[in-house]
């Protein structure tokens, strides 16, 4: 099955993530399929808090990925409705 999920980069205390694709069996932070997005949550600029590839992540939906439940909230932030 295939997810839209994060993958966490950054230190400890300071994280950012990529907004990723990847098969649910690698691991979090493992093999993806492609890269979607940058979600950034100590950035004080909302404009800058999520960064998404709108059409990328559409195509991925149609595909069929399913994204987890923070990415699904983050994206909804965005005006990317899922189901």
């Amino acid at each position: 099955m295939v997810k839209i999920r994060l993958k966490r980069f950054g230190t400890k205390k300071r994280p950012y993530y990529r907004i990723v694709v990847a098969e649910s069996r690698n691991p979090r932070d493992g093999r993806v399929l492609d890269e979607v997005g940058l979600y950034h949550p100590i950035e004080k600029d909302p404009e800058k808090q999520i960064v998404v590839k709108e059409e990328q992540v559409r195509e991925w939906l149609k595909k069929g990925a399913q994204p987890s439940e923070t990415v699904k909230r983050l994206l909804n932030k965005k005006n990317i409705t899922v189901k």
